[in-house]
C-alpha cells in the first residue's frame, strides 16, 4: 500500500514539474504578406491628372524582374533591420487590378505581383516599416543588402546607374521614404492584429520624364532669296545626364556640387532625322538632380546645331519641387526665331 502511494505521489510531482517548466502562453505565430504593386494607369495624356508620383503618360514599360526589400523595426527609440530579401521575380506574375487602398491612387489601375512575398514571424509580433526597391535589370548598390542594419544606412544607399541600365531606367521603382500618411510614411505594419497581416506596398518611379517640344518659327522655314539660310535644327542631344550613384529611397535628393559630366547621352535629332528638323516632340527618362550652385533647379544639357553648322552648347534650368517624395515629369518646349550662332552664347527661350 505504501509502495503505490509513493508511486503515485512521484507521477504527480512529474506532472507538475513537466507543466511548470512550459510557458505560461503558446509561441505566437503568424506571417507579413507584402504585396509589391506599381501604378501603372492606362490611356492617360499629358492634359488628363496622372497618377501621384508617375512621371508620364501612358508608354510601354517592362514589368521589374528583380526586387529587393528591407523591414525595419524600432526597439527602444531606435530603427533596427529585421529582414532582408533579394528576390528574383516571375514576370508572369504580375497582373493588372484596380488599387483600393488608402493611397492617393485609389481606384486607378496597378501592377500587383501576385506570388505575395511572406515573412514569419514566431515569437514576435513587431511593428515596422517595409522598404524596397524593384527592377527590370539586376542592380548593383553602395553596399550589400546584408550589410544594411540601420536606418542611417538604409536611406543612404544608393544603386549604379551605368551605361548597362541608362535605358531601363524607366523600369525602376521604389518606396520614397518622405511619402507619408497621416504624418508617418506611408509603408508601416503592425502585425500584433492578426495572425497575417498583409500590406499592398506601392512602389513609385525614381527616375524623371525629360518631354521636349520644339519648334522652328513658321516664317523662317523658308527663305526663297537664300534657301540655304532658312532655318533647320540638323542636330540636337541631351548630353552628361546623370551616370553614377544614385540614392534608392530618396529620389528627389541626388545632389552635385555642379552640373553632371558623365558621357551618357540620348540622341534626339541627327542630320538624317529630316522630318524632325523644323518641330518634333521627345522624351527620355533620367535620375533627376540639382545642383549646390543652383538649388531647386534640374540642369539639363543640349548640344545643338542649326543648318549643319558647328555645335552650340546651352543648359536648360528646369525648376523642380524638391520637397516633393515623387520625381517630377520635366516638360521643356523651346522655339528657334533664328540660326544658332556657337560664338555668340545665343539665349534660346524655354517654356516649362
Amino acid at each position: 500500500m505504501m509502495w503505490s502511494y509513493k508511486k503515485a505521489l512521484y507521477i504527480i510531482l512529474g506532472l507538475f514539474l513537466l507543466v511548470s517548466c512550459q510557458p505560461n502562453e503558446p509561441v505566437r505565430q503568424g506571417t507579413l504578406q507584402i504585396n509589391l504593386c506599381l501604378p501603372m494607369p492606362e490611356n492617360f495624356s499629358p492634359s488628363t491628372n496622372r497618377i501621384i508620383g508617375d512621371p508620364g503618360m501612358t508608354e510601354n514599360f517592362e514589368l521589374p524582374k528583380y526586387a529587393y526589400i528591407v523591414v525595419m523595426k524600432q526597439e527602444g527609440g531606435e530603427w533596427s533591420v529585421w529582414r532582408r530579401a533579394e528576390i528574383s521575380l516571375n514576370e508572369e506574375a504580375w497582373k493588372k487590378t484596380n488599387y483600393f487602398g488608402f493611397n492617393p491612387t485609389r481606384a486607378d489601375s496597378i501592377y500587383r505581383y501576385t506570388e505575395p512575398v511572406q515573412f514569419l514571424l514566431e515569437g514576435e509580433t513587431p511593428q515596422g516599416r517595409v522598404y524596397a526597391i524593384c527592377s527590370r535589370k539586376k542592380l548593383t548598390f553602395s553596399s550589400p543588402i546584408g550589410s544594411i542594419d540601420t536606418m542611417e544606412k538604409l536611406l543612404n544607399w544608393q544603386f549604379n546607374t551605368a551605361d548597362s541600365i541608362q535605358e531601363s531606367l524607366q523600369d525602376i521603382y521604389s518606396t520614397p521614404y518622405n511619402f507619408e500618411r497621416g504624418g508617418d510614411y506611408y509603408c508601416v505594419f503592425d502585425c500584433s492584429t492578426g495572425h497575417i497581416y498583409r500590406l499592398d506596398l506601392i512602389l513609385y518611379h525614381v527616375a524623371a520624364k525629360v518631354d521636349l517640344k520644339w519648334r522652328v518659327a513658321e516664317n523662317k522655314r523658308i527663305n526663297k532669296e537664300d534657301p540655304s539660310a532658312a532655318v533647320r535644327l540638323t542636330y540636337m542631344d541631351a548630353c552628361h545626364l546623370f551616370n553614377g550613384m544614385a540614392y534608392c529611397f530618396k529620389p528627389m535628393e541626388n545632389v552635385l556640387a555642379d552640373k553632371s559630366t558623365p558621357s551618357t547621352t540620348r540622341h534626339i535629332v541627327t542630320p538624317s532625322n529630316e522630318g524632325l528638323w523644323w518641330e518634333g516632340r521627345s522624351y527620355f527618362y533620367t535620375i533627376p538632380y540639382t545642383t549646390t550652385a543652383k538649388p531647386g533647379y534640374y540642369p539639363l544639357q543640349m548640344q545643338m546645331a542649326t543648318n549643319g553648322s558647328g555645335y552650340h552648347n546651352r543648359t536648360i534650368y528646369l525648376q523642380v519641387d524638391t520637397s516633393s517624395p515623387f520625381v517630377p515629369w520635366l516638360r521643356a518646349t523651346f522655339n528657334l526665331n533664328d540660326a544658332l550662332d556657337p560664338g555668340t552664347g545665343e539665349e534660346i527661350t524655354v517654356d516649362n
